[in-house]
């Protein structure tokens, strides 16, 4: 018999992990909206990397301040200084039955858990049992504009692949599902989240969706940020992280029309990872790297009439249009390839 609403509240606890290296100075807000949050119980798993700074000492005055039943806050390090090395540390410690990853920097709503938690129990009602739940969240920007990002119900491979919907923060998965998969990618120290979630999608999740307004706040707010302001300076890091995922994806269970596809939009990623060089003002990396993403997705066409005569044209005006800084071209790569 499924659990009812009720009974699935009262029985499920709900684990946070969060790594922290150095942000002393901002952890305090995020862990303000942790412990705001109107879901119980609720675990916290608090990973610090070997900060150098005072983390630390700010992680265990929170745990001092806020005991309680119901709100368990647990403290660990991590010598190896990656945040996907910290996070698996913290899922060794989680005991919660969903599992929200979640980064130093940014912030969520006071009903997010509990939302998480209501989506599972519509699910559950039905005789259903998803694997993950995806959210919508909000982007902050250094000039303080916001906006929302990306966030899709169909199509969840080509626009995980497009837009990041598994980024971090951005759903909660059930324990046993994730453990089922091989965890956090320690080697990557950029684009793991990217990474982890192809990788996700090619377990074969049954998938739910939060319909509300945004309740996760992701800072994009500056060099202190840990999504941070440019690419060139781990030039090469993005491109294996590309690499690894197309061998993943030509190495899946997915139909060969799919591998195909999703390949090429990885393609496009390095063509956008180009034309962020170039408006970087580095076209040293951006133009053999642009020559690359071409040149893999002329192949992948055999060079046939399609694409001499709609693709390639159209793949070299997205270049321009990305490195100009329009918007939009998602949108035509998703239709395109």
């Amino acid at each position: 018999m499924p659990q009812s609403n009720e009974q699935l509240t009262v029985m499920t606890q709900v684990s946070i992990i969060i790594p922290v290296y150095n942000r002393a100075s901002v952890v305090g807000a995020t862990l303000d909206s942790v412990v705001a949050q109107t879901y119980r119980p609720l675990q916290v798993v608090l990973v610090d990397n070997h900060s150098t700074d005072d983390s630390l000492r700010v992680l265990e005055n929170f745990k001092k301040e806020h005991p309680g039943e119901g709100f368990d806050v647990v403290i660990t390090q991590e010598e190896h200084r990656t945040a996907g090395t910290a996070r698996n540390r913290g899922f060794e410690l989680a005991t919660g039955d969903w599992i929200l990853f979640f980064d130093s920097d940014d912030t969520m709503e006071p009903g997010l858990v509990a939302s998480y938690m209501k989506t599972v129990s519509k699910e559950v009602a039905k005789g259903k049992q998803p694997d993950l739940v995806c959210s919508r969240s909000m982007l902050v920007f250094p000039d303080g504009s916001q906006r929302e990002a990306p966030f899709h119900k169909r199509d969840l491979f080509a626009n995980h692949i497009l837009h990041g919907q598994l980024a971090t923060q951005r759903y909660a998965v059930r324990r046993e599902f994730f453990t089922s998969t091989d965890g956090w990618n320690i080697n990557l120290p950029g684009w793991n989240d990217w990474e982890l979630g192809l990788r996700l999608l090619l377990a074969n999740p049954k998938v739910a969706y939060m319909s509300r307004s945004p309740q996760v706040i992701i800072n994009h707010n500056g060099a202190d940020s840990i999504t941070g302001t440019e690419f060139h300076s781990r030039q090469g890091q993005w491109e294996h992280v590309i690499d690894i995922m197309k061998t993943e994806v030509r190495s899946s269970l997915l139909k060969p029309e799919l591998k195909r596809r999703f390949v090429r939009l990885l393609e496009y990623r390095r063509l956008v990872l180009a034309a962020q060089y170039q408006r970087e003002g580095c076209p040293d990396l951006a133009k053999p790297l642009c020559q690359e993403a071409y040149q893999a997705l002329r192949d992948s066409y055999r060079d046939n009439r399609r694409w001499r005569w709609l693709v390639g044209p159209v793949t070299r005006r997205l270049f321009a249009r990305i490195a100009s800084g329009k918007r939009g071209s998602a949108r035509i790569a998703r239709i395109l390839y």
